[in-house]
This record gives C-alpha cells, sequence and structure tokens, in this order.
C-alpha cells in the first residue's frame, strides 16, 4: 500500500478558484481591514488606559478629574471591541481562499511564506481570543482558570504587534487595492451580492451591534440596546455586579456590632454606622463605572475620606488601603491614591440616592470616589489604614 505523497494531499485541497463568490477580493479586503485596524486600534489604546488606572505607575498620577474619564474610556473600549467582530467574521470570510494557495517551491520562498502565514495565524489567534474572553468578561462568565485582566492585556500586545506586522507586509497590496474600485471584476451573476454590497452590509451590522449593546454606557441608547448586559435595573436604580452573599459578606455587613477603624500609625479611631452619620455629611453626584463596560450616574451621600483622616490627624493627602468585610473573591482590599483621599468628593458612602446603601450596594458603608474603575470602589468597608 502506497503512502500519500504532498503532491496526492495537494490535489484533494481545494484551491482559491474554487471558491466561486466573486465578492471576496482584495479590493473588500482592504476596507474592512482598515476599518478593523481602527476599531482595534481605538479598543487597543482605551484597554491599556483601563490597564492604567487599575494600577497607575509612579510615572503618570491618574487622579480624580475628569470625574467621567474612565466611564468614557471603559464605554468606548466595550463599543469598539464589539465594534470588531462583525468586522473581524468578514475580514476572515473574504480571505479565507487564500489558505489554499500553495506554498512556493523555492526553500527562501517557501520559509517567507510559511513565516507570514504563522504571523497571520497569531493574529488571527490572539483577535479571537481577545473578541472572545471579552465577550465572556461583559456576561461576568470565565470557564478559566487564568487571570482574565492580565491575560487580556498581554494578548492585546500579542494581537497589535502582529497587526503591525502584518500592515507592513501587505502595505502595498493594502495600498493598491484601496486605489482601485472595489468592484473590480466583471459583475456576478444577477441575485448574487457584490464587493460593494458586503461592504455596506458589514458597516450596517457595525452599527447595529453598536446601537444593540452601547446603551449600558450611553444613556439615549438604553431603551433599544437590547443586547446590553446590564439594563440599568436593580436595587435602589443600579446594577449589582457581585452581591454581598457571593462575596461573603452578608453577617459581618449587618452585625449590630459593626464599626469602622480609621488607623494611621498607633492611633486607632473606631466609628458605628449612627457615628458615621452624625459627623458632616457630603452629597455628590457621581458615576460609577465597571470594566464590563456599563456605568450609571448616582447620588450619593457620605463621609469624604479626608474628614475622616483629619479627626485622625493625619494628612489628606495621605495613601489610604481599604478594606472589605467580603470574604470570597477578588478585591478585598484596594488603595486609595493621596490625590483621590485629597478631593472631598471621595467618600466613604452611606446613603445612594436618598436611601440608605443597599446590601449588595454596600451596606454599611462603601467608597466610592470620581475616575476610578467599579471594582475599586470598595463595598462593604471595614478598615481605613493610612499608609506611611
Amino acid at each position: 500500500m502506497r503512502l500519500p505523497t504532498v503532491e496526492d494531499v495537494e490535489r484533494l485541497l481545494p484551491d482559491p478558484e474554487s471558491f466561486r463568490s466573486r465578492a471576496r477580493g482584495t479590493g473588500l479586503s482592504a476596507r474592512v481591514g482598515v476599518l478593523l485596524g481602527l476599531t482595534f486600534g481605538i479598543c487597543f489604546l482605551t484597554g491599556i488606559w483601563s490597564h492604567l488606572q487599575y494600577d497607575p505607575p509612579g510615572w503618570l498620577p491618574i487622579g480624580p478629574s475628569p470625574t467621567h474619564l474612565y466611564r468614557v474610556t471603559q464605554g468606548v473600549h466595550v463599543i469598539s471591541g464589539i465594534a470588531s467582530i462583525p468586522l473581524l467574521l468578514v475580514k476572515l470570510w473574504s480571505v479565507f481562499p487564500r489558505l489554499f494557495i500553495r506554498a512556493p517551491r523555492g526553500g527562501r520562498a517557501r520559509v517567507l511564506e510559511l513565516l507570514e502565514r504563522a504571523s497571520i495565524g497569531t493574529l488571527v489567534g490572539a483577535s479571537i481570543f481577545m473578541l472572545a474572553s471579552g465577550l465572556l468578561n461583559i456576561a461576568q462568565w470565565y470557564p478559566w482558570e487564568f487571570s482574565f485582566r492580565r491575560t487580556h492585556y498581554a494578548v492585546a500586545w500579542v494581537a497589535i504587534g502582529a497587526l503591525i506586522v502584518h500592515i507592513g507586509v501587505k502595505l502595498p497590496v493594502i495600498r493598491d487595492a484601496l486605489g482601485a474600485p472595489i468592484d473590480d471584476e466583471p459583475r456576478p451573476a444577477p441575485g448574487a451580492p457584490t464587493r460593494r454590497s458586503v461592504l455596506l452590509a458589514t458597516i450596517g451590522s457595525v452599527g447595529l451591534a453598536t446601537i444593540l449593546t452601547a446603551g449600558q454606557t450611553v444613556p439615549f441608547l438604553r431603551r433599544v440596546s437590547v443586547f446590553a448586559v446590564r439594563d440599568g435595573e436593580g436595587p435602589q436604580g443600579l446594577p449589582v455586579n457581585r452581591t454581598a452573599r457571593a462575596a461573603g459578606a452578608v453577617d459581618a455587613a449587618l452585625d449590630p456590632g459593626f464599626r469602622l477603624e480609621v488607623v494611621v500609625g498607633d492611633t486607632t479611631l473606631s466609628f458605628d454606622r449612627d457615628e458615621l452619620a452624625a459627623l458632616p455629611q457630603r452629597t455628590h453626584r457621581l458615576p460609577i463605572a465597571c470594566v464590563e463596560g456599563w456605568s450609571r450616574d448616582a447620588t450619593w451621600t457620605g463621609v469624604a475620606v479626608r474628614d475622616l483622616l483629619d479627626l485622625a490627624g493625619a494628612d489628606p493627602r495621605s495613601e489610604v488601603l481599604v478594606r472589605s468585610l467580603q470574604t470570597r473573591g477578588a478585591f478585598r482590599t484596594s488603595v486609595l491614591p493621596g490625590q483621590f483621599v485629597e478631593d472631598h468628593r471621595t467618600l466613604l458612602a452611606l446613603e445612594l440616592n436618598g436611601e440608605p446603601l443597599d446590601l449588595d450596594h454596600g451596606y454599611p458603608c462603601r467608597i466610592i470616589a470620581p475616575n476610578r474603575p467599579g471594582v475599586l470602589q470598595t463595598k462593604w468597608v471595614q478598615r481605613l489604614e493610612v499608609r506611611t
């Protein structure tokens, strides 16, 4: 029995001419690629900014102003990621026949072809991972053991690096394709789609996907964004990502003996909730914005963190470690940099929209600060420690 040769296998594989749709072609691929590069670029830059807001480097002191900055950048990040999905699908559909181009026979040419295909494979794999894991994060479903944020950040650099390499290699082809009419071949059979119609349908699907999901960030689109993961429903008019039960904070939060501790060196001040409510209160309308892309404005009332530090004799520009009552899940602690502590809008909130905090929104008290990621707005606060 003769073993099949490479030539035998190649004869069984289709070739590019086997794909009869004339809607495919470099004219369509180049134009969709430009749009995809734009949405990917915006998604990448806003994603890097989100990562920096979680853990600001010393050379980039991110402060509380402008108040809505994180809300805007994270909303744009999620919206541009969702807009990339139909663009990526059409891009892959348009270039799919090129997978079956036979590699050149020459050794050097074959090596170059394999390297190019490896770079494209890296780009496609990284892109699919980024979009798929981003969608699962929006839905808060994590069927993996790795850290989403760290892995998403690392693969983003792989994707953008592979994209830059791909653009550099294909730049002459892209330039020629963009300079030629999109329908540069004989018209297809009657009723068959043209490249122009596929491009317009793709742009339309991008717009539709954006409108149907952007309402979780853009208030006036809320009623029509039927696919938005967060519809605005929830206790006191705000959605809830993690309930008190899921965080293991119910018993401690409802304990009548609860006391908040403010620790400055060897000095510890202790307050029950009534004593906190008796202190001078401040009210501010501030957004809460989460990495999943949803955000809402709300009216918060409580004690300014800097006022609590004044009572303890601490510098109001001190960095503060915030500890939560929660016993399960990530972000049991967070760090308030000095520029946030100094701002009187950074509150240890006791009320939300004129009512005592709901248990799932952080009762008996929580942190709310302008221009902070939602997971750093620590709920069920137990202790504030000034870091020296």
